[in-house]
């Protein structure tokens, strides 16, 4: 049996598992234990994601499973990281030697979340996923290069996400507060309810480490007044729709003509219809000739798969110094 191992790095904490590798790597092989997960985020310094804070808590976990399935070797090492692109450097000086001395490893894949997002999703497929949640990222690939739209972060970017809709919702309540036009009576009280006073809302907000996650934390209060029929919630969430597809519609691989396969994935999209429905409409006014798939997989399974194509030297995704670098035994030195 070859065995490999697939990481998962995002704003919730880390995950681990352990599979057998699939024979072609075309498909995500099945976990041979449950995963193991650790509830802090690896955190993120002066030179970018922390690859000593990452080691300690992925080592003693890889140990775990490994004794778990009678004490294996492990043939290739997937790890995806949110951030991985643009502070991941840190991680690819640290993580290949590190985990060759510790586990032995030789065949390592650094890769940015959104790309184990997109092999989860679509497996090593051309198309273009979407991946939202807190955030917002969009990539595609031919197979020869990758396309990537946003994921520029809350203060840049990240159009359409979590934080964005969150934002906008909070914008709307104190626009009611004040009496100003847009304003929703509707999210101020949601609002209110959630955080407390409308007036102290900035002192609770500003100072927060974490404002990304507590303004994506009320995207589904907008959701939820959505669907009641507010209307300033419903255009707020018909133009994360339109920013979205407008995501999606630049990482569309140019040859397709906009036929290519769309997947969406992240827990955005678990709001449900009140984002779903004018997604829907958007796509089909937009890119009338895409065709939405549904996610195969989560990113954790897209690090396996990853992972098992890396052992079975079937890797098909395309290589790149930042979304996709893949050190292996006889390339090391060369990076």
């Amino acid at each position: 049996m070859t065995w490999v191992l697939g990481v998962d790095s995002g704003g919730s904490g880390l995950r681990v598992a352990l599979a057998e590798a699939s024979e072609h790597g075309s498909t995500a092989p099945v976990a041979a234990r449950e995963p193991l997960a650790s509830r802090e985020p690896v955190r993120t310094g002066a030179s970018g994601i922390e690859s000593a804070h990452l080691l300690g808590q992925l080592l003693p976990m890889a140990r775990e499973l490994l004794g778990r399935a009678g004490g294996v070797e492990v043939s290739a090492v997937a790890i995806g990281a949110a951030g991985m692109a643009t502070l991941g450097d840190d991680l690819r000086a640290e993580l290949p030697a590190a985990l060759e001395s510790s586990l032995g490893v030789r065949r390592l894949a650094l890769a940015a979340d959104a790309v184990t997002a997109y092999a989860g999703a679509l497996g090593q497929r051309p198309g273009a996923v979407v991946a939202a949640g807190t955030g917002m990222i969009a990539l595609g690939t031919d197979l020869t290069d990758w396309r990537r739209a946003d994921g520029w972060g809350h203060l840049l970017g990240d159009c359409g996400g979590g934080a964005w809709i969150g934002r906008a919702g909070l914008e709307a309540a104190m626009r009611a507060y004040d009496g100003r036009r847009g304003g929703s009576t509707a999210l101020l009280e949601r609002a209110e309810a959630v955080f407390g006073p409308a007036a102290g809302l900035p002192g609770r907000l500003y100072p927060r480490s974490d404002r990304p996650a507590v303004l994506a934390s009320f995207a589904p209060e907008v959701a939820r007044c959505a669907g009641d029929g507010d209307p300033v919630a419903r255009t707020i969430l018909r133009n994360a729709a339109r920013q979205i597809v407008e995501a999606a519609a630049a990482v569309c691989p140019p040859e397709s003509d906009g036929a290519c396969e769309v997947a969406l994935t992240g827990g955005l999209f678990k709001m449900g219809n009140a984002l779903l429905t004018p997604t829907g409409e958007e796509f089909a006014g937009q890119l009338p000739y895409t065709r939405p798939v549904p996610a195969v997989g989560d990113p954790l399974a897209g690090a396996l798969l990853i992972a098992s194509a890396l052992a079975t030297e079937s890797l098909r995704l395309p290589h790149h110094p930042k979304l996709l670098r893949v050190v292996a035994e006889q390339d090391k030195g060369s990076g």
